[in-house]
């Protein structure tokens, strides 16, 4: 077990300074159900440069939620490959592949998630002090983020004080507060009203420009997705860009 994760480790550290652009080849995800085996993904490939901000759009229930947590490792495909870099997700351990989500992607979905009975400075805090690093760090760089997510006032607001879409803002800061170089994001906007979802769509846009962030996000609204530097299509679990 050692001597795997040292390998696994030496993976990672050997790609951490490379772009993080996505690769998926031929990929396929089959799930048992009532004794019969259901295709959701039929061999979907993609490329995603780094840096890119891709939306991907499509009817309820072709893949789109099951291939991005493929894409973020959050589970394994059937089939396929799928790769950031040079660093092929397969080739790793669970322990690793979880280290690798930990460090190298941000998550973002459609019901935010956040602690209840935390504050928003505190669930963003979350991720850092689950690394282990001092609370004062972790304090120090989530008030520099929650700031420039517009949320320098609501600091001390719990989750059920805010509004949806300074909710999701709290979401998006607790996604990057590790320093990601992807970030996917399931329906970021789905939950709000069309001008505060207009709001938070713009603001990952500024992020994925200042920190040229590798972004995929999921989107049932067309408007959003022409806005975004390409937009891939799925139908009946395959790529039909």
């Amino acid at each position: 077990m050692d001597r795997e994760l040292t390998a696994d480790t030496r993976k990672l550290k050997a790609n951490a300074q490379m772009s993080d652009s996505i690769i998926a080849q031929d990929v396929t995800k089959s799930f048992a159900r009532d004794g019969d085996r259901v295709d959701v993904l039929k061999g979907v490939s993609l490329a995603i440069a780094a840096g890119e901000l891709a939306a991907i759009v499509g009817p309820s229930g072709v893949g789109k939620s099951t291939l991005l947590h493929l894409l973020g490792g959050l589970e394994r495909p059937t089939a396929g490959a799928i790769r950031y870099g040079d660093t092929d997700l397969a080739a790793l351990s669970d322990v690793a592949l979880a280290r690798f989500r930990n460090r190298r992607v941000g998550f973002v979905f459609q019901f935010h998630h956040l602690l209840p009975e935390f504050s928003a400075l505190e669930n963003v805090m979350m991720p850092l002090l689950i690394r282990r690093r001092s609370t004062a760090e972790a304090r120090a760089r989530s008030t520099t983020l929650l700031g420039r997510v517009g949320l320098a006032a609501r600091l001390k607001h719990r989750p059920g004080e805010l509004s949806g879409g300074e909710q999701q803002r709290v979401a998006i800061a607790r996604a990057l507060i590790g320093d990601p170089s992807v970030l996917l994001a399931d329906e970021p906007t789905g939950n709000l009203d069309s001008r505060t979802g207009d709001e938070v769509f713009e603001l990952m846009r500024e992020l994925n420009r200042e920190r040229r962030l590798t972004c995929v996000f999921i989107t049932h609204n067309d408007e959003l997705a022409r806005r975004t530097d390409r937009v891939l299509r799925m139908l009946d679990g395959r790529m039909v860009e």
